[in-house]
């Protein structure tokens, strides 16, 4: 199963959520999305420099905790492969 999306299959989205919202809210959906993404950008960001810092004042080196992190994603990726869409 592929996920890329085809050009007639966003076009059948696109006219989809024009007939569900309507032409003049079609931007302000687009904004709100944006914004989200951006805020979900910014929070990882945070999330990934307040890890930083208290590793630093553990006295912890950020190299060593980066290698632990993908060791555990790693991990998360083999128990969530069989619940996850193959690509």
């Amino acid at each position: 199963m592929s996920l890329f999306i085809s050009g007639a299959e966003l076009v059948f989205v696109f006219m989809i959520v024009l007939l569900v919202f309507g032409a003049n809210r079609i931007p302000e959906i687009a904004r709100m999305l944006g914004k989200g993404i951006q805020q979900a950008k910014n929070a990882s960001r945070d999330f990934r420099q307040e890890l930083e810092e208290s590793a630093s004042k553990q006295g912890l080196d950020t190299k060593e905790v980066h290698k632990e992190i993908n060791e555990l994603k790693k991990e998360l990726d083999e128990i969530a492969g069989s619940v996850r869409r193959k690509r």
